[in-house]
């Protein structure tokens, strides 16, 4: 089951449509879907995460729980949509493929791909532009 959670003042617009798109990513890679919660915060939300379950004293745009047992993916997506909104800025996409990219970041990190070094993140990258073209394929 995918569910979303809005603790800031940012909603989704078509929780449906994100919903089926997060189940074709997932089934696409070989996987199937176990219980995955999108939770959407403010950057002090996420910091407030960041400090306390992983003693990193910074802002992030994503923090990944990973519950994944076998080939069944669970887990807790926590976004900051204002650290989302300032990346589309600085990458000069538009909010919603910006928060595509992250929302699938945290998918690929459930299924065992990695960005630790360069070649690994090239890889990331081109998963996420695949998973982003896939948002705008209708089923």
């Amino acid at each position: 089951m995918i569910e979303f959670h809005f603790e800031s003042d940012f909603k989704l617009d078509d929780k449906t449509k994100y919903s089926d798109w997060v189940n074709r990513v997932i089934e696409g890679e070989g996987f199937r879907v176990g219980d995955v919660s999108y939770i959407f915060k403010d950057d002090d939300g996420l910091l407030r995460i960041n400090q306390s379950y992983l003693n990193h004293d910074w802002y992030t745009d994503i923090i990944t729980f990973d519950y994944v047992q076998g080939r069944v993916i669970s887990g807790d997506i926590f976004i900051s949509t204002e650290r989302v909104n300032e990346n589309a800025k600085e990458y000069q996409v538009d909010f919603e493929e910006e928060l595509l990219r992250v929302m699938a970041h945290g998918l690929l990190h459930l299924m065992g791909f990695s960005d630790k070094d360069n070649d690994s993140s090239v890889v990331m990258r081109e998963k996420e532009d695949e998973k982003i073209k896939l948002f705008h394929v209708e089923r």
